[in-house]
């Protein structure tokens, strides 16, 4: 940042989770960074994924005739003379842009010197990848690695929005393949950045989008504590978005074992509480519902124990104050809550 204030980062984790070891400091921490307005938002599913493929204009300038203010679905009213191609689309919507416009869209990318046209090249290719043609010819035109080529560019700006066209384009199958071989980077951005940045944002929508089914869960197997420290720093949106990955992980008992040997902070516990968002407790809910139907063997659940801070002892094991935390829930005030916390004890 600019102005030279100083911005949490998740850059060290033994440093934070050490910091958020401790139950009293940890939950100050937390409320003092979230500063979260409660917002009610229920039925949430087993596994998760946002569903909807976004489409921003980001404050980005329409420019007339231009390829942004065709995609945006805007009326342009005029076009400059001497740009063809963007005349030729320019009362068109993004599901109807042509190869030759993903083409030179992917083209004036890799040329561009200014981050602003990075950023708007990289806008106007996400919006397009909100429908399946689109995610289809960007493939095929080898655009994937192309904009995941920008996850490092040094303008803030442009990674968020190349995490964002990745986002769309991984609502295909076939995409998938290609994209997660950025997993490693893409969970680099999230440590990395800003707590509670966009980029942080985009990245775990990414997350999100890459573990709905279980065929490229394994890829995240050692992010588990970089998410729950995460969770217990961020804001209510950063909350959610993280939940999400991790009820998705948790849905898949293959994964199970990695999860409860990850190492947690055991401020999570504080997040147990009826000034927690109802949002944020309900997918909590269902993440700790995924774990209590894992049962280990004996011996399994003797070498747990052994490992300190663990999420199995933090959150599983009989010495846990979880079950307590469990029971006062019983009384939340939102009723499926109550319903969710009485499945769970049951």
């Amino acid at each position: 940042m600019g102005d030279g204030s100083v911005v949490p980062r998740l850059g060290n984790m033994k440093a934070l989770l050490g910091i958020v070891a401790g139950a009293g400091a940890s939950y100050g921490l937390y409320k003092l960074i979230s500063g979260q307005v409660f917002k009610k938002n229920k039925k949430i599913p087993q596994s998760e994924s946002p569903g909807v493929k976004s489409s921003q204009q980001g404050g980005v300038e329409l420019r007339p005739g231009s390829l942004l203010a065709k995609v945006s679905g805007l009326d342009v009213v005029c076009a400059r003379p001497d740009d063809a191609a963007s005349g030729e689309i320019i009362h068109q919507s993004p599901n109807k842009l042509e190869l030759h416009h993903l083409k030179m869209l992917l083209s004036r990318l890799q040329t561009s010197d200014d981050p602003s046209d990075r950023s708007q090249f990289l806008l106007t290719l996400g919006n397009a990848a909100a429908f399946t043609v689109n995610q289809n010819q960007i493939r095929e035109l080898e655009g994937i690695p192309i904009i995941a080529g920008f996850l490092p560019d040094p303008a803030p700006e442009v990674r968020v929005q190349a995490l964002n066209a990745l986002n769309n384009l991984c609502m295909n199958i076939q995409n998938q393949e290609q994209i997660k071989l950025y997993v490693p980077q893409v969970l680099e951005l999230i440590e990395m950045s800003a707590v509670n940045s966009d980029l942080q944002l985009g990245a775990l929508r990414l997350l999100t989008n890459l573990s709905v089914t279980d065929k490229h869960q394994h890829l995240l197997k050692e992010s588990v504590t970089l998410l729950l420290s995460l969770l217990v720093v961020s804001n209510e949106t950063l909350q959610v978005q993280t939940l999400k990955v991790l009820v998705n992980l948790s849905s898949n008992p293959d994964m199970m074992d990695d999860i409860v040997q990850a190492q947690a902070p055991a401020s999570v516990l504080l997040l147990f509480d009826e000034r927690t968002s109802p949002a944020v407790l309900l997918r909590l809910l269902t993440f700790v519902g995924n774990l209590k139907a894992w049962r280990p063997s004996a011996q399994v659940a003797d070498e747990l124990r052994r490992k300190q801070d663990c999420l199995f002892r933090v959150m599983l094991d009989e010495s846990s104050q979880m079950h307590g935390k469990l029971v006062q829930m019983l009384s939340h005030p939102d009723r499926e809550i109550q319903v969710q916390v009485a499945r769970i004890l049951t």
